[in-house]
């Protein structure tokens, strides 16, 4: 069946405003109906149908209980799993065609209840990891929700730092186990599609006290599995790691940094990939660490993407007997294929193409791209249409307007089907094809070097096999517009002001234009207004003047003098110049231990010779984004042909990144984009400790102390010590090691000589091998303890917690050697003088501090030297009282983010003191980054700082106030740099707040 269309047809084909959606029915459910909507706008109204699993619903001929139409829309009464599950489209259908819908599944879903079964105790070490399995029952859908909960219910478990819900197991991970985690735990599942929850028999967990608790190395148990997403969505990755003490989550990205719209949640565990694209895919790793050691996992991130149109098929009316071709582009991974259906039908694939169309063609056309993630329809009817010429839509212009010397188009454009021929006359003149005389394929007519002569009545003739019409209109010629100032090249040095010159002469009759654009870009007057300014010295003239020029305003100017007639234009070239261009892609070649290549392309000179190249290193222990030093180079002159270098002095086993910036007679360059972070090979360590100090403990023990090696001399995996023994008068070297980076302190607790003198040393390794051993400390062993009592012992408290205490030391002589000296000190009316803190310190020293005292309280100190042989005699007591305690109240912090994304503003509330607390002097704020210990340290005496927005990465601020006694507690925020900040604009009433702050700290 098909319909001949003429121009009186106003009707059109079915158009779906809603489809059906997929829908999960809770088997449960107290809802006793699914409704499957359908809802058409068509003219005639068209009739719909339903189709269940390629079946159709014959609701007149086979009535069912089940099924009922209102409207378009399908509705099921009490659904039956096994009837009614299933594949569903509509049909809509009028006489100019017939559509489907997208097709829709009903599925039902449920949540099973967890056995009753009981479950076994499980028993684990304190100190050690936990993993407490949830075992979920069978669901449908799968995305659920997981919560532990602890003892009763409501008392859900917070994960943190320690503890950790997978979400893709459902299983509780316990980093290292307290004490305090004795109890019973239930694993709680939520379905938020089904809104039904269920939790399994509770079952105990019980540490079992350690005297010593042991530490362990990092050990990665939750691990993300192979990951396909769909591009525009978001993803989350967990990793989580056991281990004491509790090990830090780092997270990167193999060859490449981190995508830019990145978080990290849940103490590191979770990476939030927000709007993945397909840049993004790779293989993604989390590394755990912590002092006992590292583990790593790697896994890999596939973003695929559903059919998207790139292009597809619209309403189309073509005549009758003309050619046409329907295609449809989609874009998506893998790459989907089409099909097509024409009025419900399979009608091929590819492309459609008509080579005469016929009535027969007409109808509703559906172009469908599919692949493993999805399916899309576009659908368009197609007219096959035929009528005879009429201008009523399309007249010829009554008045038309052309400039001597110049081209005029006349446009002729009917509606008209088939495709009528065209005749032109000018008065009663015949037009055809000539030297200044051109009828085009659609019926407009050109005119070339029109003159007054061409002044007239121009009239368009259109006939078919169904009618003919025509459409007339007047031509009248206007004086030609014309440059008369042209500017001229021009060379300029930045920061400078240049003027290009541009008058024209036109009709007077017409206003006139004047157009700046530069490299195609159009100069907008009114946003450009910084460095664009148009001079205008009368009314024929449009001369542009250019302010404080800057290298990216050269470029080939146009200036276009324009009436509704004509136009005219002239160009200029601007040449600036000034300071180099940044280089172009930094890579990192021949990595070593320390040392590796750099290579770069030449960024632009800008009419200045380059003199000189410098490349500038950021590691990974730089806090602030733009913390870059210049590196050393060989050669270490870079001249400004140079394009290779090679960057020595590295550290070992360090995270870099590079980047480099050329110098000219007019001042440094742009600074190029960094390279791709690298990591040195690792080697063996060159550094020893240093403070390497040893004495004779209580006990007759050797007690070696010295300050640990910062990171970046680690120089390797597996970092630790190695401590050496030797008497004087033996050359054998005893040995130990120890395996903690952090460690500062080692006892020897070996039966020792006694009258003899034992010399220490200390040397860090790594996987590479043994580094350099420190310079020797002596230590002399006795078997007489002093007989002298320290003298003039005086403290001062320095916090509500702390104090220093000084002494004069005891002179040594042999054999009453001093090995140290013990510090005692209690509270004078309230502690037994037996249970009085000990502090033990090397005899080099004469001065302690003394921690974990009561705040506000009366001391007594003592002081005392010994040796293997024991304690001497004791000083005279010295009294002090420490300091009133800080506030104990947290800070309350708010943070906001410039407009430009550049400024990062912390402020808080003020912290008043009670009577019996120390009086607030000001703030300490410690800026680091995420997963770092160390960090910037700021005091200020305001309510406020600000800092300079990071680029990238997470960083933690802690504030707490500062007091005599002591530093208040901490209170801690999060911020992300500003490639994947997404703050919400403040309120009002926080924008209020923020202003009066600052007003009353007189900013």
């Amino acid at each position: 069946m098909f319909i001949h269309v003429s121009e009186e047809a106003t009707g059109f084909g079915p158009i779906f405003e809603e489809e059906p959606l997929d829908t999960v029915y809770a088997e449960d459910s107290p809802e006793p109906k699914i409704s499957m909507n359908c809802r058409v706008r068509a003219n005639p109204p068209a009739t719909i149908k339903w189709w269940h699993n390629n079946w159709e619903i014959k609701l007149l001929e086979q009535p069912d209980e089940h099924y009922s139409l209102v409207g378009g829309n399908l509705v099921i009464t009490n659904p039956d799993k096994n009837k009614h599950a299933g594949k569903y489209v509509c049909v809509a259908k009028n006489v100019y065609g017939t559509v489907i819908s997208k097709e829709a599944t009903v599925r039902f879903g449920f949540l099973n209840q967890f056995p009753t079964d009981e479950r076994e105790t499980v028993y684990v070490k304190e100190g050690q990891g936990a993993v407490l399995l949830c075992d979920p029952p069978s669901c449908y859908p799968n995305e659920v929700m997981y919560r532990w909960i602890y003892n009763d219910f409501p008392n859900f478990i917070i994960p943190d730092q320690r503890r950790f819900v997978s979400q893709t197991t459902g299983n509780l991970y316990i980093a290292k186990a307290e004490v305090s985690d004795i109890g019973n735990y239930s694993c709680f599942v939520s379905s938020p599609t089904i809104g039904k929850s269920v939790f399994s028999t509770p079952f105990a967990l019980v540490p079992e006290i350690q005297k010593e608790v042991s530490r362990y190395p990092a050990d990665i148990r939750v691990r993300f599995p192979k990951t396909y997403a769909l591009v525009g969505q978001n993803v989350t990755l967990e990793c989580f790691a056991l281990g004491n003490p509790l090990p830090h989550i780092r997270w990167r990205k193999l060859d490449a940094d981190l995508p830019p719209n990145y978080e990290v949640s849940m103490n590191g565990a979770l990476l939030h990939l927000i709007n993945v694209q397909y840049e993004d895919e790779g293989s993604y790793e989390c590394e755990a660490l912590n002092v006992k050691g590292m583990d790593w996992y790697r896994q890999w991130l596939y973003v695929e993407g559903a059919p998207e149109w790139a292009e597809h098929i619209n309403d189309t009316e073509k005549d009758v007997g003309s050619e046409l071709t329907l295609s449809c582009t989609a874009v998506g991974k893998p790459l989907p294929w089409i099909r097509w259906l024409k009025d419900g039908y399979s009608y091929g694939k590819g492309e459609l193409k008509f080579s005469s169309l016929t009535f027969e063609d007409s109808g509703m056309y559906q172009c469908i791209a599919e692949n493993n993630w999805g399916t899309i329809y576009a659908n368009a009817e197609l007219r096959v249409v035929s009528c005879a010429p009429t201008f009523i839509y399309n007249p010829v212009k009554k008045i038309l307007l052309g400039a001597e010397n110049g081209r005029v188009v006349i446009e002729c454009k009917p509606r008209a089907a088939p495709k009528p021929k065209f005749i032109w006359k000018r008065g009663l003149e015949t037009l055809s094809n000539s030297s200044r005389f051109l009828i085009w394929d659609d019926g407009s007519l050109e005119i070339l070097n029109v003159t007054k002569a061409d002044e007239g009545s121009y009239t368009c003739y259109a006939e078919n096999d169904r009618g003919k019409a025509n459409s007339t209109g007047i031509l009248s010629i206007k004086e030609a517009t014309k440059i008369t100032e042209a500017p001229s090249d021009a060379e300029v040095t930045a920061g400078e002001n240049t003027i290009l010159q541009c008058s024209a002469s036109h009709d007077p009759s017409f206003d006139i234009t004047f157009i700046w654009s530069v490299d195609s870009y159009i100069i907008n007057f009114e946003t450009d207004y910084e460095h664009y300014e148009q001079l205008m010295d009368h009314e024929s003239s449009g001369h542009l003047l250019i302010k404080n020029i800057q290298v990216d305003h050269a470029g080939h100017y146009t200036c276009t003098a324009q009436t509704i007639v004509d136009n005219a234009t002239v160009s200029a070239d601007v040449y600036v110049k000034g300071r180099p261009g940044p280089p172009g892609g930094v890579r990192v070649e021949e990595i070593r231990d320390t040392s590796v290549k750099l290579v770069w392309s030449l960024g632009s000179d800008h009419r200045i010779p380059l003199t000189q190249h410098i490349v500038q290193t950021r590691d990974f222990y730089s806090l602030d984004p733009e913390d870059w030093k210049t590196a050393v180079t060989s050669p270490v002159f870079l001249d400004g042909n140079a394009w290779t270098a090679k960057v020595v002095e590295l550290f070992p086993w360090m995270e870099y990144e590079f980047r480099v910036y050329a110098i000219n007679d007019l001042g440094d360059g742009e600074c190029s984009v960094p390279s791709i972070k690298i990591k040195t090979w690792d080697a063996i360590p060159t550094m020893a400790p240093t403070d390497v100090n040893g004495y004779i403990g209580l006990n007759g023990e050797v007690i070696v102390t010295w300050t640990p090696m910062k990171p970046q001399y680690f120089f390797g995996k597996k970092f630790g010590y190695i401590v050496g023994f030797k008497y004087h008068e033996d050359d054998t070297l005893m040995w130990s090691t120890v395996a903690d980076p952090e460690a500062r302190r080692y006892v020897y607790k070996d039966t020792i000589i006694p009258n003899s003198e034992i010399q220490i040393k200390v040397k860090g390794y790594n996987n590479k091998g043994e580094g350099p051993f420190s310079q020797i400390t002596v230590v002399y062993t006795s078997d007489i303890a002093p007989t002298e009592a320290p003298l003039d012992v005086y403290a001062r408290q320095v916090t509500s917690t702390e104090a220093l205490v000084w002494w004069l030391p005891v002179f040594q002589v042999p054999p009453h050697w001093v090995d140290g000296y013990q510090i005692r000190y209690w509270r004078k009316y309230d502690d037994n003088e037996a249970a009085a803190s000990r502090v033990l310190v090397h005899s080099s020293v004469n001065q302690t501090r003394l921690e974990n005292m009561r705040p506000d309280s009366h001391y007594l100190i003592e002081v005392r030297a010994y040796n293997g042989a024991g304690l001497g005699p004791p000083s005279e007591h010295c009294e002090m009282f420490t300091r009133r305690p800080p506030p104990s109240r947290r800070l309350r912090v708010y943070k906001y983010v410039s407009f430009t994304r550049k400024w990062l503003y912390i402020y808080w509330d003020h912290i008043y003191n009670y009577w019996n607390e120390s009086y607030v002097e000001g703030y300490k704020i410690l800026f680091r980054k995420e997963g770092e210990r160390y960090g910037k340290v700021y005091t200020t005496g305001r309510h406020y700082i600000d800092f300079p927005m990071p680029e990238t990465g997470d960083y933690v601020i802690e504030i707490r106030a500062r007091c005599e006694g002591g530093d208040g507690p901490i209170s801690q925020i999060i911020v992300q740099g500003a490639a994947v900040l997404n703050f919400q604009p403040l309120c009002p009433f926080a924008l209020l707040l923020l202003v009066l702050i600052c007003m009353n700290l007189g900013l």
